[in-house]
């Protein structure tokens, strides 16, 4: 059951990518962001508010470090995301989003002080260097010239906002359960969000209602949102979270299904390149480097 969940959490996240690209036409991206976290957090409301409130000393005690993982986690990923596929495709989305745990093994070596062996190293230009594959669209000329998608740097912008992010949670107060936790980084995200969606509705972005906006907002606050937490915390507690973090390796595969099944997407030569340099660099960087660092470990 716990394959199941993590399964149905990563193909969830994956469709997330899709569906922000299916109604980009329609949905300007700051209300669509307003709109996922601000459904999904009237859906959860009448179960996280009294736990918010028996936990608000803890909360008011280490307010600025959760208000900073709500902007990068809820604010910034998700609002870069649907700026990205306004110009973007979903498949290029959901390949650089691969590249996450490269960056915050990045981010720890630098400003964290972990060691990182060489072989580490290699990993991480062999994924820089399948992310810049995506970026050029496999033309090097496009890197010549600097000439990038506006979409693909703010993917880029995401990846790193939820690498922060993922960085900064050994900062998060142990004694905050994940329930209350999430909670509140959403409402702090919708309140957040609110001006910025208001910012676009006065500018005269609207929003396109319809069937299948309707469905595509409801989908994005339900099944990214909320059930892909649940599941995700679900698998991680019986699996663990070292093979539960192997599941997000799916994404990329299921973005692609995903876009060349409900978007007609097509797929390039250089998105398969980009995606092998990735994976392997992930190996020799991550899996690879937790090897070197088990048998480093003391008995």
């Amino acid at each position: 059951m716990p394959y199941f969940f993590l399964t149905m959490t990563v193909l969830f996240w994956a469709g997330n990518f899709v569906t922000a690209r299916g109604i980009h036409a329609d949905f300007p991206p700051l209300t669509m962001s307003f709109m996922r976290w601000g459904l999904a957090l009237l859906i959860i409301l009448p179960f996280v508010l009294p736990r918010i409130w028996r936990k608000r000393v803890l909360i008011r005690t280490n307010l600025p470090i959760l208000v900073l993982l709500s902007v990068l986690g809820v604010v910034c990923f998700n609002s870069f995301i649907y700026m990205g596929v306004q110009t973007t495709q979903a498949t290029n989305a959901t390949l650089m989003q691969s590249a996450i745990p490269i960056l915050i093994l990045v981010i720890t070596s630098w400003f964290l002080g972990e060691t990182v062996v060489r072989r580490q190293w290699f990993g991480v230009c062999l994924s820089l260097t399948g992310v810049l594959m995506l970026v050029a669209k496999g033309d090097p000329q496009v890197l010549l010239t600097l000439s990038f998608n506006r979409g693909d740097l703010w993917i880029l912008a995401a990846v790193l906002s939820w690498s922060a992010y993922s960085v900064l949670l050994r900062w998060k107060p142990t004694e905050l359960d994940g329930l209350t936790f999430f909670g509140f980084t959403v409402l702090v995200g919708a309140i957040v969000l609110f001006p910025f969606m208001l910012t676009e509705f006065l500018a005269g972005e609207r929003p396109v209602w319809s069937s299948s906006t309707v469905s595509a907002i409801l989908y994005m606050a339900i099944c990214p949102s909320i059930l892909s937490y649940l599941f995700w915390n679900r698998g991680v507690a019986q699996l663990g979270a070292a093979k539960a973090g192997l599941f997000i390796h799916l994404m990329p595969p299921f973005g692609l299904i995903l876009s060349v099944i409900f978007l007609n997407e097509t797929v390039e030569p250089f998105h398969f390149i980009g995606m092998g340099l990735i994976f392997s660099g992930i190996y020799l960087a991550i899996i690879t480097g937790r090897k070197h660092n088990d048998k480093k470990a003391p008995a």
